[in-house]
Order: structure tokens, then C-alpha cells, then sequence
């Protein structure tokens, strides 16, 4: 339809496209991933980076905009001995820094008018992560200005923020971990939540699993080249999985475990977003917080050794510290129960 009237030559703008195919219930990927292959597309879409940026720069004072433009699009983009950052970094140190950026804009119009006195008073303002987060983001800014010249002096050197002391990680309730279990009814969210739930395994390698990393005739199963024992509650919620998979999807030829209509049609994993457990919204059992109590767990059920963490969940030196003071914490308590002595199902029904 969109080739009707092509000739040698021609380009279709993406900005062409998308009227005519949402106006009849048509999905614009595909077709934009044909054009593209032949050559024909021209995509005319505003970057989503340029307009969020546009966003957040609207309202301060014109030359410290142009300062945090400058420095945001060096994040983003690289430059000379400076490496291109992950969006999601870009997104986060402008948006951790933008209620200094405001209140500043209210009395300077340039950065090198903020002092010393002006960071730490801001600091005043957030504590725990948060500040330290926005000290490492303002250090960022202010260092790319003085190395373009823009500021005289860096207001942020040797701040101080202080180090923060990590709290003991609570173990969730039984209520909290049922009300998941209850909200999730589709086969892959099933196996996704027993994933995070019972192996402790992140959202990116969830992802990443491929159909090999599942060995079901000898009940092993491979999470980012970790080999471990399968489960009766994970063996059980993965054949439901592979058969509405086979069933559904006969023909793909996408290798990875998990697949949804759209992955279905390629060879590529599953979005964020499929796998952030959109089934969870509001629940206090989320994914992240499955993990994490599967995690302190181990350490209740084995022992506070960081050791033991560290080979059974490839954790770092200091994220197993963190979870074997915070099991030693728990187990030291007074008319503490006892940690059950067997990995959890959260409530499933194999």
C-alpha cells in the first residue's frame, strides 16, 4: 500500500507512515523494518532524547542552560576522552540534580556564580542515597564545566557527603509474597516470578536465558553460565511455559526461553518491560524484592557467610557482606523463628 505510487528514487517518511497505518489497527514496526532493509525509509522522528532534554532544561536561567546542555549531550553523545554514557545514566544525573539546577536559576544566570556554600546547602536537603547520588551527578557537571572553561572554580571539590550506613534487610511477609503469587496467571509470568523467587536471578538474565540454559532431563538449569540444581516448583512452572509456548508460537525460530508475540516474529530477547513484572504493579513483592529476599534467605537457612553468596548467586564482595550482616542481624535478635530449611515457593501450586 505504502509502495503504490513509489518510484526509483522516492523515500516514505516515517512521519507518513504512521497516520496510515494506525488509522487501520496497523503495528508501524515491521513495516518500518521492511522499508528501512530496502532502503526507502527516512526516519523524521525528533530524537526522544532531544525532546526529554528540551523538557528538563525548560525554565532555567539561559547560561546555565547552556552549560547543562552542553554537558548532558557530552554524557549522551561522548567527545574527546569522554566515552558515551548509557541514556539511563544521562536521565538519571539530570533528573537528580534539576531541583538544584531550579533554585539556583532563581538567583545567578550562570554556573560560575554558585559557591560552595550554595552545593552543600542543597545537600542539606536530601540525605541517605539520594545525596550521594546528587553529589556524583553535580561533581559531573561542574567538572565538565571547568574543563571547558566555562567556571572558574569547582564548587564541589572536596565536598563531603559522608558514608552511608546500610540498614538490615527485613525478610518480606507471607502475605505480601501471596498477594504476588495471586496476581500472576500467565504461564510466563509464572516461570518469570519462580525465577526471581526461588534462583535469585536479575530481570537481564531472565532475559538472556536461552531454551539450552534449560536442561530438563537432568533438572539443571544455567542462569548467566551459572549451573544449578531445577527445582520441582521451577521444572513444573517451566513445562507449563514450553507447552503454551509450542503451541502458540510452533514455528518461531527465536532461541531464547522467553518470547511474547512481538520477539515471537525475530531472534531478540524480550523488553524490560516484559519482564519488569507488569503483573506486580503495586504489589510489595516485586520482582527486585523476590530476589533480594531469596538472597537473605540463604543467609538465614546456611549461615551468614558471604562466601557461600558470593558462589551461589555470583554476588559481589560487597553486596554478599551486605546480606550476611543483615542475616547475622536477623538471626541474633531475640525469640527470632526459625528460617525455614528449604528454598521458598511463595505460595505456588506446581
Amino acid at each position: 500500500m505504502l509502495l503504490s505510487g513509489h518510484a526509483d528514487g522516492d523515500v516514505i517518511r516515517y512521519s507518513e507512515i504512521a497516520p496510515v497505518l494506525r488509522a487501520r489497527g496497523l503495528s508501524t514496526v515491521r513495516t518500518t523494518e521492511v522499508l528501512d532493509r530496502i532502503g526507502v525509509l527516512l526516519d523524521d522522528r525528533p530524537a526522544t532524547f532531544d525532546l526529554w532534554l528540551e523538557r528538563k532544561l525548560d525554565g532555567l536561567a539561559a547560561g546555565i542552560r547552556r552549560d547543562v546542555e552542553g554537558w548532558a549531550r557530552t554524557l549522551h553523545d561522548g567527545g574527546p576522552r569522554s566515552r558515551a554514557r548509557h541514556h539511563a545514566t544521562v536521565w538519571n544525573y539530570l533528573n537528580r540534580i534539576r531541583p538544584a539546577l531550579s533554585d539556583w536559576s532563581s538567583c545567578y544566570d550562570h554556573l560560575r556564580e554558585v559557591t560552595r556554600d550554595d552545593v552543600i546547602a542543597h545537600l542539606d536537603t536530601v540525605h541517605g542515597s539520594p545525596r550521594q547520588h546528587t553529589i556524583v551527578a553535580l561533581r559531573s557537571l561542574f567538572r565538565w564545566a571547568k574543563k571547558n572553561g566555562t567556571i572558574f572554580k569547582n564548587p564541589t571539590a572536596r565536598v563531603r557527603v559522608g558514608q552511608r550506613e546500610e540498614g538490615v534487610i527485613q525478610p518480606l511477609e507471607p502475605e505480601h509474597t501471596s498477594g504476588s503469587v495471586a496476581a500472576v496467571t500467565h504461564p510466563a509470568d509464572r516461570l518469570i516470578l519462580a525465577l526471581a523467587a526461588v534462583h535469585a536471578a536479575r530481570p537481564g538474565a531472565i532475559r538472556r536465558l536461552q531454551l539450552n540454559d534449560l536442561d530438563i532431563g537432568n533438572r539443571r538449569l544455567t542462569i548467566d553460565g551459572r549451573t544449578r540444581p531445577l527445582d520441582d516448583l521451577t521444572l513444573q512452572l517451566a513445562y507449563e511455559w514450553l507447552e503454551f509456548r509450542r503451541s502458540r508460537w510452533p514455528d518461531t525460530a527465536n532461541l531464547h526461553l522467553l518470547i511474547n508475540k512481538q520477539t515471537a516474529l525475530g531472534t531478540d530477547p524480550i523488553g524490560k518491560s516484559s519482564v519488569a513484572g507488569p503483573a506486580l504493579h503495586g504489589q510489595t513483592a516485586t520482582l527486585e524484592r523476590l530476589r533480594m529476599d531469596r538472597q537473605l534467605e540463604e543467609a538465614l537457612v546456611h549461615g551468614p557467610d558471604p562466601l557461600h553468596l558470593a558462589e551461589v548467586f555470583g554476588l559481589s564482595e560487597k553486596t554478599a557482606i551486605r546480606y550476611a550482616n543483615s542475616a547475622r542481624a536477623l538471626l541474633e535478635r531475640p525469640l527470632e523463628a526459625d528460617p525455614a530449611t528449604s528454598p521458598r515457593t511463595h505460595g505456588f501450586t506446581p
